[in-house]
């Protein structure tokens, strides 16, 4: 896509060494994640994958800059994380477009934000709906899209500030399997497109599998990588890819990484009410 980042392609090299990061206060402060060190080459697609609780988000916190490390450092190109900064893109499970704009202003929002004359902006964030797909929808708004068109339009808007790393919080767990799959495949496109490092947080493991080019697989909290696993699989990625024998191999792998270490009985099935089902272990 010709002129989709007008400067320099940026970097994206995180670095973590020793990261550990504490939530609440006093005595009823917690440690999150603990003892995290990870090094992501630039325009690298990770996936952080583990099970609800584990600090996933909140490590995606501490890269966009929103949270502070109670211990050791945290670093983009060399340069400590201070705090958030558009060169640091965040996608959450649900978009945060501004439902009294149209998608070409919602996409155009940050440049404008920053300064940029409203011919030059609009021009960009015209390249960056047809980058996702949506060119014909520029004057619609919000509401009037479906949940896989507004989290594409919410991609754009990220993109538009030219991050030099994409981060990306369980971005497709809202939608429906079929939209969730094809937001996969276009994500994959764009990507291949920008200079752009990418974290991608999941708790589905097929989805880890199919995007990344390595999975970080914590443990429950305080998060932990248990594992950085490389994914060699070639791309452009199809969906024939998930019976491929290797696939599953790495599927059965992160299933076991997955099952609870401590001991203790799996928690009981619950009924709709919070009851536990009857006979249930």
């Amino acid at each position: 896509m010709t002129g989709a980042y007008t400067e320099e392609p940026p970097a994206g090299r995180i670095a973590i060494a020793g990261g550990a990061i504490r939530l609440g206060g006093g005595a009823a402060a917690f440690e999150v994640v603990r003892d995290i060190d990870l090094a992501i080459p630039p325009r690298q697609f990770v996936c952080l994958l583990g099970p609800s609780g584990c600090g996933k988000s909140t490590l995606l916190g501490a890269l966009a800059g929103h949270l502070a490390l109670a211990r050791g450092s945290l670093a983009l190109d060399g340069e400590p994380v201070a705090g958030p900064h558009p060169e640091r893109g965040i996608v959450f499970q649900q978009h945060t477009l501004l439902p009294w704009r149209r998608v070409l202003d919602n996409v155009a929002f940050g440049p404008k934000m920053r300064g940029v004359p409203r011919a030059e902006r609009l021009a960009q964030a015209r390249e960056f709906l047809a980058l996702v797909g949506l060119a014909d929808f520029a004057d619609r708004y919000p509401s009037e899209l479906s949940g896989g068109m507004q989290q594409r339009v919410e991609i754009a808007r990220v993109l538009i500030n030219q991050p030099r790393v994409l981060l990306m919080d369980e971005p497709f767990g809202a939608l429906d399997a079929q939209t969730r799959l094809m937001m996969q495949e276009v994500l994959l496109d764009i990507w291949t497109r920008l200079p752009t490092t990418v974290v991608f947080v999941t708790h589905d493991i097929d989805e880890a599998l199919f995007l990344g080019d390595r999975v970080l697989v914590m443990s429950a909290r305080p998060g932990r990588i248990l594992e950085d696993i490389p994914l060699a699989f070639p791309r452009p990625r199809g969906r024939d890819l998930v019976t491929d024998p290797d696939f599953v191999a790495l599927k059965r792998r992160c299933l076991d990484l997955l099952r609870p270490r401590d001991g203790r009985p799996p928690l009981p099935r619950l009924t709709p009410l919070g009851l536990p089902l009857a006979g249930a272990a």
